[in-house]
Formats: C-alpha cells, structure tokens, sequence
C-alpha cells in the first residue's frame, strides 16, 4: 500500500473517530437537545363579549402588529376598532370595559380577541405595567382605533 493511501486512511479514521466520540460525550451532556413546543391560546369566531366576529374586509389585506405598554394605573380612552385584532397579554393584567359596563380582565400570558365596531376602553388597574401585542387584520388607510373623547372615563 502507498504511503499516502495509509495515511489517508488513518485520517479519516481518526475523524470518524473523534465525531464518534463526541457524539457520545453530547449524549450524555446534561443539556439535552430541546424541541419546539406549541400551545394554541384561542381558537374563536366571537369577541371576549360573546359577539360573532364580523367577515373579512373585501380587497388586500394589511397585517399590522403593536406592542402597547400600559403604566401601573393607566386608562386607555374609550374607542372602537374598525377592523379584527387579537393580542397576547405577556405581563401584568389589563381590564377591558365595554360601555354596557361589561368587564374582561385578561392575565398575564393569555390571549383576548377584541371588540369590532364596539365601544370600548382599556385599564391597567395593577401595580406593574400591562405589556401587550395585539394582531390587526386591516387594509391600507383603516384607522386600528377610533376614539371617542367625548365620553368621559369615570
């Protein structure tokens, strides 16, 4: 055999045997390879109120995504949306108050499917900011909110 050949070959031994090797010191590392995981926060066609969400606007859709942080105390004026949006509370609580009176207080780590064309007002009544992403379906040149300074907050 060349000499070239044996020492080929021995380098590919050695490479093969040093991944071998390593492969079983990460099998028995203590940080074992983690895998994706997923959990469905809300599948629904009505709004935290009960209502039916109302069809899907005609024309090219326009998805919008916003983070709001609300201080500790904060009231957000009363509004409506226009359009659908949904969100993810990741910090502190946020109570929604429609102005029927009916309350919704949405926890920290879970998801609330807003009202659509329904007057409405938001409140940060912890002691720790509210953190919130909230998803719009909309279109090009619709408002996200409508506002209604006219109606006092209590």
């Amino acid at each position: 055999m060349k000499l070239w050949v044996l020492a080929a070959t021995l380098i590919v031994c050695g490479t093969v045997a040093a991944v071998i090797a390593c492969n079983k010191v990460n099998a028995q590392n203590d940080n074992p390879v983690q895998k994706v995981e997923s959990s469905e926060l809300i599948r629904t066609s009505q709004s935290w109120d009960g209502v039916e969400l109302p069809d899907y606007l005609q024309g090219r859709p326009e998805l919008v995504a916003v983070k709001y942080v609300f201080p500790a105390g904060q009231k957000l004026g009363w509004h409506h949306h226009p359009v659908m949006n949904y969100g993810v509370l990741v910090q502190g609580e946020l109570t929604i108050i429609g102005q029927d009176g009916k309350e919704k207080v949405v926890h920290e780590g879970e998801a609330v499917v807003e009202m659509v064309n329904t007057i409405h007002h938001g409140e940060n009544r912890g002691s720790k900011p509210v953190i919130l992403y909230m998803f719009y379906l909309s279109q090009k040149d619709l408002p996200l909110a409508v506002q209604h300074p006219e109606i006092p907050l209590e």
